[in-house]
């Protein structure tokens, strides 16, 4: 596995492939208040590429193109917040998207554990540490273990997709997951715009 630190944006010509996983670090869990401060990606072949956001930057010209690819489909865990981030930070939406724990949600209605962590050891065997998760990411330098901690975030979400792909296709519901996807941008959109609680626009 290798760790790729970039400054700003992806560097020129660098290729992720048909599906990227991406992940977000920001100041906090507001996406209005709390600026994007890390970006992290993975093509599911074992490398992550991290870019660091500078504090007041609203452009990254190659990362903002391919989240706007209608070709790439983005992969995120919890994709609601990351997309949000990214559309308060850049401006752009971020479309096709696939959101693992929409996918658990919908397909492990025998439990509430739907965190990264859970679905990771349950379904693919791997166990990551949540240690660093309230670092400070807007730190000037990174330190290994946050790099590592960012890292794992996006290293694995290639293969626990294929297995609640492999659960939502078997029990019918691969369709209706498709549909709640396509509307996550609208989501992430709501979200920045105040309607937090989606009982406000359809609630009577």
């Amino acid at each position: 596995m290798a760790i790729h630190l970039h400054k700003n944006d992806l560097p020129d010509g660098l290729k992720l492939g048909p599906v990227v996983a991406i992940d977000t670090e920001t100041m906090g869990l507001d996406p209005r208040r709390d600026r994007l401060c890390v970006v992290q990606l993975s093509d599911g072949k074992g490398d992550a590429h991290l870019v660091q956001i500078a504090l007041g930057q609203k452009s990254a010209p190659n990362l903002e193109r391919l989240l706007t690819d209608p070709e790439t489909l983005k992969l995120f865990h919890y994709g609601r917040f990351d997309i949000a981030a990214l559309k308060n930070a850049f401006g752009v939406t971020t479309t096709p998207v696939w959101c693992t724990k929409i996918a658990s949600r919908l397909i492990r209605t025998f439990t509430d554990r739907h965190g990264l962590k859970y679905l990771l050891m349950e379904m693919v065997g791997v166990d990551v540490s949540k240690q660093q998760q309230t670092s400070d990411w807007g730190a000037a330098t990174l330190t290994d273990a946050q790099k590592d901690y960012a890292a794992s975030d996006v290293l694995y979400l290639h293969a626990l997709k294929a297995e609640l792909e492999k659960r939502l296709i078997r029990e019918g519901r691969m369709d209706l997951a498709n549909r709640l996807f396509a509307f996550l941008p609208t989501r992430a959109e709501l979200d920045l715009l105040g309607w937090v609680d989606l009982s406000d626009i359809y609630n009577h």
